[in-house]
């Protein structure tokens, strides 16, 4: 094997020994990257998803909008944000991930006015890389650049995925520059983002390492967390089995002001005392939850059963509760429903066909709502009862 074959493998076996997962935009270039990555046995661990957006209108699909350089340093931060939000999407539960965007302008059939360059972009949880290369003209093949550039942006994954110090081959030489910088994110700023939209959801895996790949949601606003909502998701995950428990937390309300990153830390704290995972998300929409946990269950109390399936909450339309719960069920989520008590009654959480004994559930989403037994869990405290105790009202 040569030199240069044994350093490359090296590196994507140690990438794939880290628990990162990735998704990689690639436009331009850089596309030996993808087949290096998919040849060492353990890509299924590492690369979530790769896309390669390369005609104009593929890319203006991607971003959303005609970007003002369609090669450019700003596109590959885009891409990467982008790429980092949908692995965010579709990784395993607390694992660590990375996206990837890579735009470029290499040697192509005909003559190129401008510079030969690519431009690359990394982006983790707490930390953006952003680097441009530029070739020096006419002194490689196309196939030789887009080796350069596969060589340039494996380096760059592994050191997101935080790889044990390797010996890097330079695949520049000594005619090509290189302006590269990182930004490195605090917990405030990573908070802020979320509130912001620039990041879908921020997770804090305190609990073990989980031990399936759906997740099981507890969605809330914590405030505070109590024994009910711990033994709730508890019964819960042993309705499902396998799977991964969270709690998870909107950073958005639908009817108040965004929570504030003060406020997020002081609830993030309560999770982090009873070692429980907890997501902070900036949808309080379910639908919208779904999108950004597809194939994930829901644990929610039979009032907002009863309002999910309640058209007066799709502007009066059945048709259109049954288009909006359709597409979650499509996502392959599911509701588990818990009794609630309301007005100094205990409601049972599902009747046969119908929730609160009231509403019935449509036919075709009867599938989607799976009762926990009354004889399973009831704890009638709630966290509004406990903050007026605490005077905290």
């Amino acid at each position: 094997m040569k030199m240069t074959e044994a350093w490359i493998r090296a590196v994507v076996e140690a990438i794939h020994s880290t628990p990162s997962q990735a998704v990689i935009y690639l436009s331009g270039g850089a596309s030996q990257s993808l087949g290096l990555l998919m040849s060492v046995p353990g890509a299924t661990s590492t690369v979530l998803e790769a896309l390669v957006p390369y005609s104009r209108v593929s890319m203006v699909d991607l971003l959303g909008k005609i970007p003002a350089s369609y090669c450019s340093q700003q596109t590959a931060e885009e891409m990467a944000l982008l790429a980092y939000n949908r692995a965010l999407k579709l990784s395993s539960p607390g694992a660590p991930v990375v996206g990837v965007g890579f735009t470029g302008s290499l040697a192509s059939s005909r003559p190129k006015l401008g510079d030969h360059r690519f431009h690359l972009s990394t982006r983790s949880s707490n930390r953006l890389y952003a680097s441009t290369v530029t070739l020096s003209k006419g002194m490689r093949t196309r196939e030789q650049e887009d080796t350069v550039s596969s060589r340039f942006l494996l380096k760059a994954l592994s050191k997101a995925c935080k790889v044990v110090q390797q010996t890097y081959g330079s695949p520049l030489s000594e005619s090509d520059s290189l302006d590269e910088h990182e930004k490195h994110f605090t917990e405030d700023e990573e908070l802020q983002q979320v509130i912001d939209g620039q990041i879908c959801f921020k997770i804090y895996p305190f609990s073990d390492s989980p031990n399936g790949e759906r997740k099981i949601i507890l969605p809330g606003s914590f405030n505070p967390l109590h024994d009910g909502h711990l033994k709730l998701l508890e019964v819960a995950t042993s309705i499902c089995g396998n799977s991964y428990p969270c709690f998870e937390i909107s950073a958005i309300n639908a009817d108040k002001p965004p929570l504030t990153v003060s406020q997020i830390k002081d609830r993030v704290k309560q999770f982090e005392r009873v070692g429980k995972t907890v997501i902070i998300s900036n949808q309080p929409y379910f639908y919208k939850k779904a999108e950004l946990f597809p194939g994930s269950a829901f644990v929610i109390g039979a009032d907002t059963a009863a309002r999910l399936i309640n058209p007066k909450y799709y502007d009066g339309s059945y048709e259109k509760m049954l288009e909006i719960l359709g597409a979650c069920k499509a996502r392959g989520c599911t509701f588990l429903v818990g009794g609630r008590s309301t007005d100094g009654v205990f409601k049972l959480s599902l009747f046969t066909t119908k929730v609160l004994g009231d509403l019935e559930i449509p036919e075709e989403l009867k599938d989607m709502f799976v009762p926990i037994p009354a004889e399973m869990f009831r704890m009638d405290i709630s966290s509004t009862e406990i903050r007026k105790s605490r005077g905290m009202m």
